[in-house]
């Protein structure tokens, strides 16, 4: 009998195009135009800039990996590095609720490094996708709920992702798939202390996934070795950085539950934490034609893990450690319609803007409590300034997959982060987004992004 170890990294090896169901793929097709907006839109940020220049500093000058807020090109592992660190630093890229995951901004930049330098297809990059994220999903889930309180999962679960999806495009065999994932996972890494001092360490976690994992993989194409029983081993990921693993997970459903369809789209551009109740309180604001300055007070029920989170930051000094405040998202939510980009850059330290947050708090929840992480439900208490008391209640926040993106929306979506960063002309996006809709019928992956003179 396999061990769960041995059950999904052969799963991750023998993944073939052909074995994925078609609504699979396209989700797959909306998550990758999805992710390459959060990517463009992490020039111009200054721990992105940090990042990439050590990446560039380190490396080749040129290679076959595309670096996509430089234009430059560079070796996959330093590519990768690059374009994971900027996919992340938005708070735009995909989320798994079950997993509390972001698969994209670890999957991508590794999968994508790869196949530009292995010239592999369009349907052989879809394909490593998927298995990265059916394996980092299953990852995170494996972990728990404990895990995620000390951990950022997207940074641990992360490296397991990067190295299944850059295994498959190297042809790894499940024996080196095991190896890959044993490598992986002895490098995981990620701890939330950061947010409490809004330290640059979020782009530093998804940066080191991305690129650990895929030198993992490499590695085992040329015969290192890993430990075989990394996750579940008495010495592995569940004995030292979880006190709720359970096994089972690892293995859920191979084949036949497809993770990768129940990841959900942030519509927000903050901590996907915040957005359950950012939803509920538009909703009550909208219903009841409220503007800001009718609300006195809002109660946020919520689950453990968005206390675990975003409790620690009372009062934000940074634009990246506002979207990690739950009363700075509904604050700006209520102003504007939209805790958007250019919102949180321009107002999250407007008087108006803290003086609401001030007005916030968070309640644990036992109902939402235990329904996440499957579901994230939004519930609110708003009193009003003339005494009234009103309930909003959100079941699925805009983006999950029973309130998806359309295509259009994701489009429009990617284009705006492009225009807020400044990473690519209009015109230049537009180009690449009709390029990359076309990703299945791509013989060879190219450069996404045109390069400048």
């Amino acid at each position: 009998m396999k061990s769960p170890s041995a059950e999904l990294a052969a799963f991750a090896a023998g993944l073939r195009f052909s074995d994925i169901p078609v609504p699979v793929v396209r989700k797959t097709e909306d998550l990758l135009v999805d992710w390459f907006g959060s990517a463009v839109a992490g020039h111009g940020a200054r721990a992105v800039a940090s990042i990439t220049r050590f990446a560039l500093a380190m490396g080749p000058q040129t290679g076959p990996a595309e670096v996509i807020v430089t234009r430059a090109s560079s070796s996959p592992y330093l590519a990768a590095m690059a374009n994971a660190a900027a996919s992340h630093m938005a708070e735009q890229d995909d989320v798994h609720n079950g997993s509390v995951f972001h698969p994209a901004t670890v999957v991508f930049p590794a999968a994508l490094a790869v196949a530009q330098a292995l010239g592999a297809s369009g349907q052989q990059l879809l394909t490593a996708a998927v298995a990265g994220y059916e394996v980092g999903i299953r990852v995170g889930e494996f972990l728990g709920r404990s895990h995620y309180k000390v951990f950022h999962t997207t940074g641990t679960a992360g490296t397991l992702a990067a190295a299944a999806a850059v295994g498959n495009l190297l042809g790894l065999d499940a024996q080196q798939m095991q190896h890959a994932f044993g490598s992986a996972g002895t490098q995981s890494a990620g701890l939330w202390e950061f947010l409490r001092t809004a330290a640059d360490s979020k782009q530093l976690h998804t940066a080191h996934a991305a690129s650990a994992g895929l030198m993992a993989a490499y590695l085992a194409k040329d015969g290192f070795t890993g430990a075989a029983q990394i996750f579940e081993g008495p010495q592995g990921m569940a004995a030292g950085m979880s006190s709720d693993a359970d096994p089972s997970k690892l293995t859920d459903g191979l084949g036949t539950r497809w993770a990768t369809a129940e990841t959900s789209f942030k519509y927000h551009a903050c901590c996907r934490h915040t957005h359950p109740a950012a939803d509920a309180l538009l909703q009550v604001m909208q219903a009841h034609q409220l503007q800001s300055a009718d609300i006195a007070h809002v109660v946020t029920h919520v689950h453990q893990g968005a206390i675990d989170v975003l409790g620690p930051v009372t009062n934000p000094v940074t634009v990246h450690q506002s979207k990690f405040s739950m009363g700075t998202t509904l604050a700006l939510a209520a102003r504007f319609g939209h805790a958007g980009l250019a919102e949180f850059e321009q107002h999250f330290l407007d008087p108006e803007t803290q003086a609401l947050r001030e007005r916030v708090e968070m309640v644990l929840d036992a109902e939402i409590d235990a329904a996440y992480p499957q579901r994230w439900i939004g519930k609110v208490t708003v009193s009003t300034v003339d005494g009234r008391v009103l309930h909003g209640r959100i079941d699925e926040p805009k983006g999950d997959p029973g309130n998806t993106l359309s295509r259009e929306e994701i489009t429009a979506k990617a284009l705006r982060l492009a225009a807020f960063s400044g990473g690519a002309s209009p015109a230049e996006m537009k180009r690449a987004l009709d390029r990359l809709w076309c990703v299945v019928q791509w013989p060879c992956v190219g450069v996404l992004l045109e390069r400048q003179a």
